[in-house]
């Protein structure tokens, strides 16, 4: 394999298909970047796509080919795996940290999330992962950042328990989110690696002090803000029902069995509330300047890229989100 400055896990996914497209912009000799994917057969739609980079496979739980795919990589982009179980989330999380250091990988630039914004004690389950993830790769003596990636806007029916026909968003508390466009999130992180990793320090206080580059939408809004701009995307009156904590995870069960043919237990939404709870706390609602730094312009305003990717949708029988997975569920 020949010597790569850029590997990017997860290319064939959303954040590091982004990640990829601006590296391959970006970057003059192509050979330089390795795209991945835990498929082989992903290899032809990648390099059809992006002539002249390199193609590895990269699986989590393959320990060993992990070392091979990371041998001679200057600068590894991590994307945290999709999967909500934590344990196992942490468990292949670890593979990758220990095979970096093994393979002498320069820097890692791994895709944490934002709840929480700086701090490290969120209550959303979705952050637990990251969280040890950050502490191990601290432990690793690793060269590192821990890109805290804005909460996806693209990804807001799954936060809303939102579906096509919904017009009553179900809700145990409410509370500010930052969203940020995916695309932009991962063009932000692709210009953060093509930054010489010992000048990032100076970009922003909490790279410096903990190693971590939070990115994030411009303004947070609540699930309120949000039902008034899906009133106006869909044309018709969506309103917020707050709930008791303890009724949520039977109530929203039951909308998804509805709307959303089933695909979550009433154990997913026992577990999401945590995320809710942690919303109201506020850990969704920091708003970083670094994002718009690296953009090198102001970051779409979260709001309203959910109304436009809703309406453009509606003509399509209206807009889902692919990763409504129960816990457990890739």
């Amino acid at each position: 394999m020949a010597p790569a400055k850029f590997l990017v896990t997860g290319s064939t996914g959303g954040l590091g298909a982004a990640v990829l497209a601006t590296l391959y912009e970006s970057v003059e000799n192509k050979e330089e970047i390795v795209a991945t994917s835990s498929r082989q057969q992903s290899a032809t739609q990648l390099l059809e796509k992006y002539p002249g980079i390199q193609f590895r496979v990269v699986n989590y739980d393959d320990k060993q080919s992990l070392e091979v795919a990371f041998g001679d990589v200057e600068r590894l982009f991590f994307v945290s795996t999709p999967v909500v179980d934590p344990t196992k989330r942490i468990k292949q999380h670890a593979n990758v940290i220990r095979a970096a250091k093994n393979a002498g990988v320069g820097h890692v630039y791994y895709s944490s999330l934002a709840f929480g914004g700086y701090g490290d004690r969120s209550q959303a389950i979705v952050q637990s992962a990251h969280l040890v993830t950050e502490t191990q790769l601290k432990n690793s003596h690793l060269s590192y950042t821990s890109i805290r990636e804005g909460i996806y806007a693209d990804a807001f029916p799954v936060f809303a328990s939102w579906y096509p026909d919904t017009t009553t968003i179900y809700i145990p508390s409410d509370g500010p989110i930052a969203y940020a466009s995916r695309t932009e999130l991962g063009e932000a992180s692709a210009k953060l690696m093509l930054r010489d990793p010992s000048t990032l320090s100076s970009l922003s206080p909490s790279i410096e002090s903990d190693n971590i580059a939070l990115l994030t939408g411009p303004r947070a809004y609540t699930f309120v803000e949000l039902a008034e701009a899906l009133s106006r995307a869909t044309g018709k009156q969506i309103k917020v029902e707050r709930v008791p904590r303890d009724k949520y995870p039977e109530v929203a069960a039951e909308q998804d069995a509805k709307e959303g043919h089933g695909k979550k237990s009433a154990k997913f939404f026992e577990l999401w509330s945590s995320l809710l709870d942690a919303v109201e706390q506020g850990d969704a609602a920091t708003v970083d300047p670094l994002m718009g730094e690296l953009l090198g312009r102001k970051p779409r305003d979260g709001l309203e890229y959910i109304e436009e990717l809703v309406k453009e949708a509606a003509p399509k029988g209206g807009y889902t989100w692919h990763q409504n997975y129960d816990i457990g569920q890739e």
